[in-house]
């Protein structure tokens, strides 16, 4: 491992640290756990099918758009774990607490924050107001996995920028499709 990168690691895993203190209050570390299954996928899973009441026939074809990025996101963020197959931050520090087990091995990249994001994104573009509660509830998700010691900074970032590129190519295909 190179200095730099050694340096970069260790501030991330100091960072880890720092957030998951947050973790240890009772309190906080339920909420963030919530947050945490909140964003395990139900969520957008109901969005994708409420969808549709709000906006009618045009909607069915934006639900089916974010589905399609949804599994396209799925497999990405799969295809680079198993690339990559960084250890979760509590595999490598044992002071981290915690609240939440995680859903596979593998950190890199957020998989939670990558969904969060482009579903959001997407969301948002279609029906504007539903920014007011997709982008805080994305916000607490990116948040959680760095509370609950479950991602490395790096992790979460990096989901968010690939989240929101796959956002906005799911915008591009659905403006070239005419589904907005």
């Amino acid at each position: 491992m190179s200095p730099a990168f050694a340096k970069l690691s260790a501030l991330e895993v100091s960072t880890c640290q720092a957030f998951n203190q947050v973790n240890r209050m009772r309190f906080w570390g339920r909420m963030f756990a919530a947050i945490s299954r909140v964003g395990d996928g139900w969520i957008w899973y109901c969005l994708i099918l409420t969808l549709p009441l709000w906006g009618g026939w045009q909607a069915v074809r934006v639900s089916c758009l974010m589905a399609v990025g949804g599994l396209l996101c799925t497999w990405l963020y799969k295809w680079i774990k198993g690339k990559t197959r960084r250890p979760r931050p509590s595999e490598v520090e044992a002071s981290l607490q915690l609240t939440v087990a995680p859903l596979d091995r593998f950190s890199f990249p957020s998989g939670h924050t990558l969904h969060a994001v482009m579903f959001t994104i997407v969301a948002s573009w279609y029906l504007h107001p539903l920014a007011w509660v997709l982008v805080p509830l994305t916000v607490l998700v990116a948040l959680s996995r760095l509370v609950l010691g479950l991602h490395y900074p790096s992790d979460v970032l990096v989901g968010g920028v690939i989240g929101g590129i796959m956002g906005a190519a799911t915008i591009g295909v659905g403006v070239a499709l005419k589904v907005f």
